[in-house]
């Protein structure tokens, strides 16, 4: 019998795009260039009910790096970062992708970071996310206003309350999943918020893993320092919406604790002592100096 010829497709793996009026801020040079140098990605470029040429723009990578590469979703009205996002993974899932992830359009992040989400996400099965955490650090660039450093940080502490995990940064804008089942369930239905649904995200990714066994959601999530990231003008993210997003930690908080209630008790740990006739130890007189 002959041996099976080795594989040489190389993996799936599709990077939803979210864009909003981004003809003048979508680096579609440095968008195309990159493809072209990293066989197995393909960009879905989510074009969410925009008003200016961001369609145009998108067209024009997938002409130049083709469809296997590139493509773009059309949403007719603005839905928001949130179901745009939720709209392109459902489509990379039903084409079969084994990871699937999203990142900002303005590359406040670098994309080659996204090889290092890749890397654990290859290494160990276990985990579901690999996500990019903005941590200014030796040998890495985060530059931030400070105002919005500031705010951010007190949304990511609350954040790490509402979820019960040790995290970092829930909203950097570079994440990559494992096609499962557990992700699966996550984007099957809207989020309820327009911005912050990373925590959302998250939080139905760690409900899922915990109903089926495992004991500390903590174990199927990673954060990976992004080797920088510099904050690019014409964001569509406001201080109000770090208001809002307080507004929402409580919703997420409440949801946990809802669905903490649905699990089954944890087994007792039953201690086996010495036997009831066994002598107890002697205690040991102390020593007065």
């Amino acid at each position: 019998m002959r041996p099976n010829p080795p594989e040489t497709r190389p993996r799936r793996i599709e990077v939803v795009v979210p864009c909003f009026n981004e003809e003048k801020r979508l680096p579609a040079a440095a968008f195309a260039a990159w493809l072209e140098a990293h066989p197995g990605w393909h960009f879905r470029f989510v074009d969410d009910g925009s008003r200016d040429g961001t369609a145009g723009v998108i067209e024009a990578i997938v002409a130049r790096v083709g469809a296997e590469r590139a493509s773009l979703l059309r949403l007719e009205a603005n839905q928001g970062k949130a179901e745009a996002v939720r709209r392109g993974m459902l489509a990379a899932i039903a084409e079969g992708a084994e990871f699937v992830g999203f990142f900002d359009a303005d590359l406040a992040t670098p994309l080659d970071d996204l090889l290092r989400l890749l890397e654990p996400l290859k290494a160990n099965p276990r985990l579901e996310m690999a996500m990019g955490s903005r941590v200014q650090m030796l040998g890495r660039s985060v530059r931030r206003h400070a105002g919005r450093h500031y705010a951010a940080r007190a949304v990511a502490n609350l954040a790490a309350l509402a979820l019960d995990l040790p995290v970092h940064d829930t909203q950097c804008g570079a994440k990559l999943m494992r096609s499962s089942p557990a992700l699966r369930a996550a984007v099957a239905s809207p989020y309820s918020s327009r911005w912050v649904f990373d925590m959302e995200l998250i939080q139905r990714i760690a409900n899922h893993v915990r109903a089926r066994g495992v004991a500390d959601p903590a174990e199927v999530f990673l954060e990976v320092p992004v080797t920088s990231w510099t904050e690019v003008a014409g964001s569509k993210v406001r201080f109000m919406d770090a208001v809002v997003a307080t507004t929402k930690l409580w919703g997420i908080y409440r949801n946990r604790r809802a669905f903490e209630r649905t699990l089954p008790a944890p087994s007792r740990v039953v201690e086996i002592d010495a036997a009831p006739d066994a002598p107890s130890p002697a205690p040991v007189a102390s020593r007065e100096r």
